[in-house]
């Protein structure tokens, strides 16, 4: 099959890395690129080798069929939406949007056209995920009864030169900045969530940066910084999930599932790579028996859903897994500020495994899965 071309809109940071991986997988072919900001998007254009132009121009090219929506999340459903109207598939950073009601007018209008709405995170299809998630399967902890998510520590001002917009309102906190990553991973392993129920509180009302040219400002703070909630997912299993900016250190796993016959220690889920462990009798490292788990292969399911949309066949970081992520952390915020158990709208399929095996960059054996 002939590789899907894909325009990039959005020359950020985050950029360089899908920039860097699309060379790594056959199934697309970088096209062009584009951002408000034309000193930007001719850098990037430079350094891979592409032609830069404005959003629009990109955007009515012929051979681009997937736009990659890399622009700041407020942008994300007014990009999506203009390509989209022009005819181009649609993979976006994550957020999907900001919130539940912008996702679905996504989802909807791309529906109504019959073009696709992919959305990070993707690393739920590393080979470390997959591996546990193979596990998991082969009921080798039996049935999955509890687990927990913890995302905890001293808060993004420590490092970055500009902090405000992880404290400022509504989409900031910790639970909108990486919640996404630890939802997905656990609706990966376990299917949708039913009900949420949450508590959350603020540490401080300003936080100091500690580095850069604003060292020593003051940032207000105007989110929740420490939530903590339990997923119900529809299988019955039980999921507590801290995200907290408020924590120095502490010694929790990122992900563990408990199971009726072991119990699961999965790694970081903003990474492809890292250790399994299992505990039945004792723990025991688990070899990573799935390919892209050691490295930063971000774009794969960019390249998971080029390969789906060939096949006629659904992809795996999907807006639906998308738009049930970002309604769950939605939830847990109602709830802590409800004091109340709220069920769910939204459902999703879990994504289909990939296969084991394989090499990187090769994921064609996932196109009848």
């Amino acid at each position: 099959m002939k590789p899907l071309g894909v325009g990039v809109v959005g020359c950020g940071v985050i950029s360089e890395i899908y920039l860097t991986n699309a060379a790594l997988f056959p199934q697309i072919e970088l096209r062009a690129v584009a951002d408000l900001n034309p000193e930007a998007a001719r850098a990037k254009g430079e350094a891979h080798g592409v032609p830069a132009m404005s959003p629009a121009e990109l955007m009515a090219r012929d051979d681009i069929d997937i736009v990659l929506n890399l622009t700041i999340p407020a942008a994300h459903v007014e990009v999506g939406l203009a390509a989209l109207e022009a005819g181009k598939h649609v993979y976006s950073e994550k957020p999907l949007a900001g919130s539940t009601a912008e996702a679905r007018r996504l989802l909807e209008a791309a529906e109504a056209r019959g073009l696709r709405i992919g959305c990070a995170p993707d690393t739920f299809l590393g080979g470390a995920h997959q591996s546990a998630r193979a596990l998991l399967d082969a009921g080798r902890i039996g049935t999955p009864t509890a687990g927990t998510a913890t995302l905890m520590l001293a808060g993004h001002e420590r490092w970055h030169p500009n902090p405000d917009f992880y404290y400022a309102g509504p989409g900031a906190g910790p639970l909108f900045d990486m919640g996404p990553y630890y939802i997905t991973a656990m609706v990966a392993q376990l299917g949708p969530v039913r009900r949420v129920t949450a508590l959350a509180a603020k540490g401080r009302d300003s936080r100091v940066i500690a580095t850069g040219p604003r060292a020593g400002q003051s940032v207000p703070v105007e989110t929740p910084t420490h939530i903590t909630g339990v997923l119900e997912f529809a299988s019955g299993a039980l999921v507590q999930i801290v995200t907290s900016f408020d924590v120095k250190a502490h010694g929790h796993a990122p992900l563990e599932l408990y199971g009726t016959e072991g119990t699961l220690i999965i790694p970081d889920p903003n990474r492809f790579d890292g250790t399994v462990r299992l505990y039945r009798e004792d723990w025991q490292d688990q070899p990573t028996t799935h390919a892209h788990g050691d490295g930063n292969y971000r774009g794969l399911g960019l390249a998971e859903m080029a390969t789906a949309i060939q096949a006629g066949r659904p992809h795996r970081a999907s807006g639906a897994l998308a738009l049930h992520a970002l309604e769950v952390i939605e939830t847990l915020l109602a709830s802590a500020e409800s004091g109340r158990a709220i069920p769910l709208e939204t459902t999703c399929e879990r994504p289909a495994a990939m296969p084991a095996g394989g090499r990187t960059g090769d994921i064609s054996a996932a196109e009848a899965a």
